[in-house]
C-alpha cells in the first residue's frame, strides 16, 4: 500500500511540474533464441532534418567544441540517424550496441568548463559511445568514471540541448544515462525496457509501479504526455507475445512504436510542447539491421550493416533523406560518400 501511495504521489507531482510531452519513446524487445530488438519514435515539433550516416571504424574524432575537446579514434563502425545534422541521436554499431537519445528537459550537465575534464558536445555523446564500446557493460564501466564533461549549446530551433541516453546490446542488457543537477545518474538493468522523456527515469519507474497496481486491462492513461506514454508502453510491451522469430519480432516492435506514436499535425493550445512523431526506427541487434520509418513515406526501408564497408580507411557515407524520398527494402547501396557533419557547438 505504501509503495502504491508513493508512486501515486510521484505521478501527481510529475503531472504538476513536468511540461507537456516533449517527445519520443524507446523500447527493448526480446525475440526468439535470446535475440533483441530496439524501437523508438522521434517526436518533434518540426522537421528534424534527419539523414542516415554510415561511419567507419578508424575515424579520428573529437568532442567538437573547440579547445579542450576530447579526442578519440572509432573502434567500431556504425549507422546513425542525425538530428539537424549537428548530432547523432539514434543508431547501432557493428558490435550490436544500439543507442538512443531522447529529449529530457530536466537535464543539467553542470559547468563543463569548470570541471577541468575534456569536453564533448551533447551532439557527439551517443556517437562517442557507439564508436568506443561493444556492450552496455563496457559503456557503463567507462562512462561511470566520467571521462568528459558535456557541453550542451542551444539547438538550431532554439530549444535547450537536453537529453538522456539509452543503450542496449545483443545480450539484452540495458542502461540509461541522465545528468540531473550536474550529476551523472546511471540506471543499469536488462529490466529497463521502456524509456520516454520527462520526468527523470527514477520517477518514471515510480509512475510505472502505480499503473502496474491499477492493471492495464482496467485503465491506462491516454494522453500524449511522456509519463502516460511510459505507462501505456510498459503495459503493451508486457502484453504482446514474446520470443517471436526475426521477421515477426521486427513487425512486433514496429507495431508497438506505431501504436505509441503521436499523430502528425496534432496540436493542443493548452499543451504547446506536444510533438508529432516524425520518424521511427527499429534495430535488430543480432542481425545488425537498422530499419527506418518516416511518417512522410509509404514504406519502411532498412540497412544491413554487414553490406556496408565500415573498415578503417573507408569513407563516411550519407543517405540523404531531405525532401522525403520514397525508399524501400535494403538501401546500403544508396549511401554516398560525404564529409561528416560537425557537432552542435556554441
Amino acid at each position: 500500500m505504501r509503495k502504491a501511495l508513493t508512486a501515486l504521489l510521484a505521478l501527481t507531482t510529475a503531472s504538476l511540474i513536468v511540461p507537456a510531452a516533449d517527445a519520443c519513446t524507446r523500447i527493448l524487445y526480446q525475440g526468439e533464441s535470446a535475440s533483441f530488438y530496439v524501437g523508438r519514435t522521434m517526436d518533434w515539433a518540426e522537421d528534424t532534418g534527419t539523414d542516415l550516416w554510415a561511419f567507419p571504424a578508424g575515424m579520428k574524432r573529437d568532442g567538437g567544441v573547440g579547445e579542450g575537446s576530447i579526442p578519440w579514434t572509432s573502434k567500431y563502425g556504425s549507422v546513425i540517424s542525425s538530428f539537424y545534422n549537428v548530432g547523432s541521436v539514434d543508431g547501432i554499431n557493428e558490435a550490436g550496441l544500439a543507442g538512443n537519445v531522447l529529449y529530457l528537459v530536466e537535464s543539467n550537465y553542470g559547468d563543463a568548463r569548470a570541471s577541468g575534464k575534456p569536453l564533448i558536445s551533447v551532439g557527439a555523446w551517443m556517437q562517442y559511445v557507439l564508436d568506443n564500446y561493444a556492450t552496455v557493460q563496457e559503456a557503463v564501466d567507462a562512462l561511470s568514471k566520467e571521462p568528459f564533461a558535456i557541453v550542451a549549446p542551444v539547438l538550431p530551433n532554439g530549444h535547450a540541448g537536453a537529453g538522456h541516453l539509452s543503450l542496449a546490446d545483443k545480450t539484452g542488457d540495458s542502461a540509461i544515462f541522465e545528468y540531473i543537477g550536474g550529476k551523472l545518474n546511471i540506471h543499469h538493468s536488462p529490466k529497463y525496457t521502456v524509456m520516454t522523456n520527462s520526468p527523470p527515469f527514477d520517477q518514471q519507474l515510480a509512475i510505472s509501479t502505480y499503473w502496474d497496481s491499477v492493471g492495464g486491462t482496467n485503465f491506462l492513461p491516454g494522453t500524449s504526455r511522456a509519463a502516460d506514454r511510459f505507462a501505456r508502453m510498459s503495459w503493451m510491451l508486457n502484453a504482446v507475445a514474446p520470443g517471436l522469430n526475426e521477421s515477426s519480432a521486427t513487425a512486433e516492435v514496429m507495431s508497438l512504436i506505431r501504436a505509441i506514436s503521436v499523430p502528425l499535425g496534432i496540436q493542443d493550445p493548452k499543451s504547446p510542447n506536444i510533438a508529432s512523431t516524425r520518424w521511427r526506427t527499429a534495430a535488430d541487434l543480432n542481425a545488425k539491421r537498422y530499419f527506418f520509418d518516416s511518417v512522410h513515406a509509404p514504406s519502411v526501408f532498412w540497412v544491413d550493416l554487414d553490406k556496408l564497408d565500415l573498415k578503417p580507411g573507408a569513407p563516411s557515407l550519407k543517405l540523404d533523406l531531405q525532401g522525403d524520398p520514397i525508399l524501400s527494402g535494403e538501401v546500403s547501396q544508396a549511401f554516398k560518400p560525404a564529409e561528416p557533419f560537425k557537432w552542435l557547438a556554441p
